[in-house]
């Protein structure tokens, strides 16, 4: 049997197989709630066979969206349109993940179609971000809010709330954001922070927000369900946040129980990131092996014998695809008949089916 389709249990939870729908911003919400198209959207990917479906960034509060058009979590109200999403996939055999994430000094911007700029507080639909220093994202754009003692309480707050929504939504993992150049990747890594209080300065004190948030989180979320923390595995740039980094990181969150560790790179700083298949890659694989906490592997895999391999060769324990799911929400099913493996279609579907 091939490694990717064999099934993957994390505390109570079985992934009939290790491929997983990477969180994906569809920045088409109003007011952070979801909509027929996230249903469609995420149920069809169940439908295709993942193991796994975690949501795009869904924001902890109405500061933390990248866009006014991101999908939220900050308020009740958003539960029932999740849940319904929730069940649909959890009808279809696969697990429903949510990831949880606050934007930082990358907050307030247009919808990449509707060209993606800065949105200046000043204007109607944008509002002031907030940073671990007030450092701008980019040269020149508006300069955000260096977080106070109160701020990042509500920070670590409003991800608790979030996390007992997703719950009551029927999430069943949830992955902490602290990838991309957001909070808290920006709160990681010395060219976004230069406190000189608890939370800047030395790795421990930059790692610190993180490390509360996990604490936080796992203080309500069940001990039985899986929890999964995205980094950025390098910076990609002299003087930011590195592998090493990142493997001293993985080893801490391993201690404190984190499950997977999704490596993913870059998104803080401009930078030149060599792009090639897998790029990222020996990022999972290096965490994997010098730390022996699970991995996510992400990046430029498209195919099957790809996946395969990353995994048949320790680099990886989940496989995540995001660009490739947009091209084909039935990746599962193809993969399966190409490997010669047997994975469960549809009855609707059945009709269909390479035999």
């Amino acid at each position: 049997m091939s490694v990717l389709f064999s099934s993957l249990t994390i505390r109570s939870i079985q992934l009939k197989n290790r491929i997983v729908v990477s969180p994906m911003c569809q920045y088409s919400s109003e007011d952070g709630f979801a909509t027929d198209w996230h249903l469609v959207h995420l149920g069809s990917r169940a439908v295709g066979g993942a193991g796994l479906i975690i949501t795009e960034a869904a924001a902890v509060s109405p500061e933390g969206r990248i866009s006014p058009n991101d999908l939220g979590i900050w308020k009740d109200e958003h539960i029932d349109g999740l849940k319904r999403i929730t069940q649909f996939i959890r009808q279809q055999g696969s697990v429903a993940g949510i990831q949880l994430a606050h934007a930082g000094r990358k907050a307030s911007t247009q919808r990449p179609w509707d060209g993606g700029k800065v949105i200046a507080p000043t204007e109607a639909t944008g509002w002031q971000t907030l940073a671990p220093s007030a450092i701008p994202f980019s040269e020149g754009g508006p300069e955000p809010l260096a977080l106070t003692d109160e701020g990042l309480e509500k920070v670590r707050a409003d991800f608790v709330l979030a996390t007992q929504r997703s719950l009551e939504a029927g999430f069943q993992v949830i992955e902490i954001h602290a990838a991309h150049g957001y909070l808290l990747h920006q709160f990681l890594s010395p060219l976004s922070n230069h406190r000189t209080d608890m939370y800047g300065g030395s790795f421990d004190n930059r790692i610190r927000l993180l490390l509360e948030v996990v604490e936080r989180v796992q203080g309500v979320w069940p001990s039985t369900l899986p929890l999964f923390v995205r980094i950025s595995a390098t910076d990609w740039t002299e003087g930011g946040w590195t592998i090493d980094d990142s493997v001293r990181l993985a080893g801490i969150l391993n201690e404190k129980g984190v499950d997977v560790i999704d490596c993913s790179t870059g998104g803080n700083v401009a930078a030149r990131i060599p792009l090639s298949p897998g790029y990222q890659v020996p990022f999972s694989e290096q965490i994997k092996q010098q730390t022996g906490i699970k991995t996510a592997a992400v990046g430029l895999i498209t195919g099957a014998e790809q996946a395969e391999s990353i995994l048949a060769n320790g680099q990886a324990d989940l496989i995540l695809l995001a660009r490739e799911f947009l091209r084909d929400p039935y990746f599962p099913l193809h993969a399966a008949h190409e490997l010669g493996e047997e994975q469960a279609w549809p009855v609707q579907y059945e009709r269909a089916k390479p035999r």
